[in-house]
């Protein structure tokens, strides 16, 4: 049985790799593109409206992460009946979470003054509450229908679950392509391209995926039980509070830098940021297979199993710090190459970034398998201390070294999380955990 969890997770990792380079590229050609449509100022806005989505992506309250864990418990148990519950029960509570939240949000939206909160000028960019307002719609539409990928990571199958946000990603490419050539220069279509592109994809992968051999997984009224949330929400909100504390650590950036500076500074802090996610990418490619794996290896107390995933992760993850390594020697030609001299950069910022990127995949490293145990308590108490730290460093900092300072205070609130990730696994896989660290 260890042995074709292993087989499926190096199937899985080989398909990701195609995938995700595949999503590489087009994530390499959307940066230019979208700057050319939009320019530094309009694009530094869309960057700062896209990282508030994330806000909206986050409020099933854990539901997807949970049904990840507990359907990926079930299938191990072949508890088919149980399985479909899950998922039913996932795919309508989502949908009674998201319409009052899209509603209330669309109210805000045009209720606040969006321009002084996001330091804009109306001038330049007209029609911004109603850019929102669309965006948070279509959004809203993706965030019920995004629980097809976790049924694919429950399934030991997050190959599927890249090949459906690069699809998503590819048409926002095509759309963002098309309006450069058409000289269509409007945040507006900018952000339709980006938020409508991933719905499409995932509203086709709808019938595919529960037809055939996974229609016994098919969302239906009938399976619904109102006692399957709480146990979705048991282990889903401590997987919805990390999420809300990542949201506060990454997301918030970009507002806190347009907040401090101008929208036109998020630019260059963006093009920083996604150069070095490509590094973040290639691990999370290798990595994440490993969090259901291991959910299922943990179910069968395969402790063997998981010590040995482990000593392969620490490998790859000595590979990680020589790519950063080189990348950040790199970057000041890069840059030039990919976003020409359009946008300033600095190699400050890029050292800044590539210790910053580092110290998460160490994190990661170690969170993807604690997850998949579902040793989360340890991991809420220090993300969530980290997220309370990093606005008031972030602002600190910025003011008293710019956009550097806020990618200080981004290593600063990280470290102690990293190191204790650390030190819970080797507790939890010794045997030497207390009830406090298996949790």
């Amino acid at each position: 049985m260890a042995s074709n969890r292993s087989q499926l997770i190096r199937k899985n990792i080989l398909f990701s790799f195609g995938i995700k380079g595949w999503a590489g590229v087009i994530q390499i050609l959307l940066v230019p593109l979208t700057i050319k449509c939009l320019g530094n100022y309009a694009n530094g806005i869309w960057m700062v409206i896209s990282s508030m989505l994330i806000w909206i992506d986050s409020m099933d309250i854990g539901l997807g992460n949970g049904l990840r864990n507990i359907l990926a418990d079930k299938l191990a148990k072949d508890d088919r009946a149980g399985a479909k519950t899950c998922v039913s029960t996932t795919f309508f509570t989502l949908i009674g979470i998201i319409l009052p939240v899209v509603c209330i949000a669309t109210i805000l939206c045009n209720a606040i003054n969006i321009y002084q909160l996001l330091n804009v000028d109306p001038q330049l960019i007209p029609h911004l509450s109603a850019v929102v307002s669309v965006s948070v719609i279509i959004v809203g539409g993706t965030f019920i229908f995004k629980f097809i990928g976790n049924v694919y990571m429950a399934l030991q199958l997050p190959a599927v679950n890249n090949a459906l946000v690069s699809i998503g990603q590819a048409l926002t490419l095509i759309s963002v392509f098309g309006m450069q050539q058409a000289h269509v220069n409007s945040l507006m279509w900018v952000a339709i391209a980006y938020t409508a592109g991933p719905l499409l994809s995932y509203l086709v992968a709808y019938p595919i995926t529960f037809r055939g051999k996974y229609a016994f997984l098919r969302p239906d009224i009938s399976a619904f039980k109102a006692c399957m949330i709480k146990d979705l929400f048991s282990l889903g909100i401590k997987f919805f509070i990390l999420q809300i504390a990542g949201i506060i650590l990454f997301a918030s950036t970009n507002l806190i830098i347009s907040r401090l500076f101008s929208p036109e500074l998020v630019t260059p802090y963006q093009v920083t940021y996604r150069y070095y996610s490509f590094t973040v990418m290639i691990f999370t490619v290798i990595a994440v297979p490993f969090w259901s794996a291991t959910t299922d290896a943990y179910a069968k107390n395969d402790m063997q199993w998981i010590k040995k995933s482990m000593r392969k992760l620490n490998i790859i993850l000595g590979g990680m710090l020589l790519a950063i390594v080189i990348q950040t020697l790199a970057s000041p030609y890069i840059y030039k190459i990919w976003v020409g001299d359009g946008v300033r950069t600095n190699l400050m910022l890029s050292c800044l970034m590539g210790i910053y990127i580092f110290e998460i995949i160490c994190s990661l490293c170690y969170s993807y398998i604690l997850n998949g145990m579902g040793a989360l308590n340890v991991q809420l108490v220090t993300t969530m201390s980290a997220a309370i730290l990093y606005l008031p460093l972030a602002c600190f900092f910025g003011k008293a070294y710019g956009v550097d300072g806020v990618a200080m205070a981004l290593i600063l609130v990280n470290l102690p999380g990293t190191v204790i990730n650390c030190v819970q696994y080797k507790k939890i896989v010794s045997g030497n955990a207390s009830p406090m660290w298996r949790k």
